[in-house]
């Protein structure tokens, strides 16, 4: 069972531009194929080298993305709220480079397993293309970001940062 009634899962993608072609209809048969899990703070949500089994929605919190290169650990990433997170792994089914854990407050977040994925593709094909077009969106957000990160830190290497 779900913290949120349909209405509000509805409103909540509708706010954060999840699913949001989705109808309310659809929301609701969607619920029935998600678990809801929260994490305290600092607890691992998945581990680098492990591969996913589980998109995940987060509705409540943020999760940070950290590498760890065997001594020290440093946080290269956050998703707040309202962000599609696991979806590389998940679709690729390769091992993840990072660790994501829950920030400081902790983190709630709704899962949909693999398992409940392949039903869904059957059962809700229009559903499953809407969570496929999403996790493309999220992906593309992701490449965006980091060549922007790239470019800023090529113009401070080049220029006014280097000595």
């Amino acid at each position: 069972m779900l913290s949120m009634n349909p209405k509000e899962l509805f409103n909540f993608f509708q706010q954060h531009a999840i699913c949001e072609s989705l109808t309310f209809p659809e929301v609701e048969r969607l619920m029935a194929y998600l678990q809801e899990k929260s994490y305290a703070a600092g607890e691992i949500i998945s581990d680098a080298g492990e591969v996913s089994e589980a998109l995940g929605y987060v509705i409540n919190g943020k999760v940070q993305f950290s590498s760890f290169d065997g001594q020290d650990a440093a946080i290269v990433g956050k998703q707040d709220e309202g962000s599609l997170v696991g979806e590389m792994s998940f679709f690729d089914r390769k091992p993840r480079n990072l660790r994501m854990e829950a920030s400081k407050k902790g983190v709630l977040m709704f899962i949909l397993t693999r398992a409940m994925y392949d039903r869904i593709k059957v059962e809700e094909p229009f559903i499953a293309v809407n969570i496929l077009e999403n996790a493309i969106v999220s992906l593309d957000n992701l490449v965006r970001h980091m060549g922007d990160d790239i470019s800023a830190l090529g113009h401070y290497m080049q220029g006014f940062g280097k000595h």
